[in-house]
């Protein structure tokens, strides 16, 4: 199974575009890894299942509504954006990193993705200006320490399922990142969503901010 079908066996209804896309973002990526480290040398390989697919678990999650605008916080090389912008092409990610050679990456295979619903911002999430529906991040960092840099990020108006906050991708115990928290968050195991066994202790984090 090629890395676009392994994309198309969980989402059926995608574009000639969409699909198209998916299939290019591997060999984008791996190229740029041959000159930059956005990913690890050894992971580059299961590019599609570990990257791309996690990625999209947010999808699976919540199917965001035109119009929408997410910030993806410490973004990387692009993830899990990059793909929820080929998915969402009438949703608008605003990818922010410190890092400006994997903003770099991120930032190109935007452009040679052709994807015009994608902007980047180098640097400190404290310079970061507006407000946002959601918030997404990879793994970025502890739950207690990310909520209250994010929470200003987050819009009032709504125009989704689920109140606008923080959609995170996470791995494992929580326990000991979220015991101190006041307000509420909610678990999802990715693998109800995917069969790979990279799934298995995989999840999405949300946490909704009232305002």
């Amino acid at each position: 199974m090629t890395g676009a079908e392994l994309i198309t066996n969980y989402f059926r209804l995608l574009s000639d575009e969409q699909v198209n896309r998916y299939e290019m973002m591997g060999p984008l990526y791996r190229e740029w890894n041959a000159r930059i480290n956005v990913i690890s040398r050894k992971d580059i390989d299961n590019i599609y299942p570990n990257h791309i697919l996690h990625s999209l678990a947010i999808a699976k999650y919540l199917q965001f509504s035109p119009g929408t605008e997410v910030l993806d916080f410490g973004c990387g090389g692009g993830f899990p954006s990059i793909p929820l912008a080929v998915m969402f092409p009438e949703v608008k990610f605003h990818l922010v990193d410190r890092v400006g050679k994997k903003l770099t990456v991120a930032a190109d295979v935007a452009a040679q993705l052709g994807l015009d619903n994608v902007t980047t911002q180098h640097g400190d999430i404290a310079e970061v200006k507006g407000c946002f529906d959601f918030v997404v991040s990879r793994a970025v960092m502890r739950l207690d320490a990310m909520i209250p840099l994010l929470r200003r990020l987050i819009a009032k108006p709504q125009r989704n399922a689920l109140p606008n906050g923080i959609i995170t991708l996470k791995g494992g115990d929580l326990t000991d990142e979220t015991k101190r928290l006041s307000c509420e968050i909610e678990e999802q195991p990715i693998s109800d969503f995917f069969a790979e066994p990279y799934f298995a202790e995989k999840k999405i984090v949300y946490v909704p901010i009232i305002k």
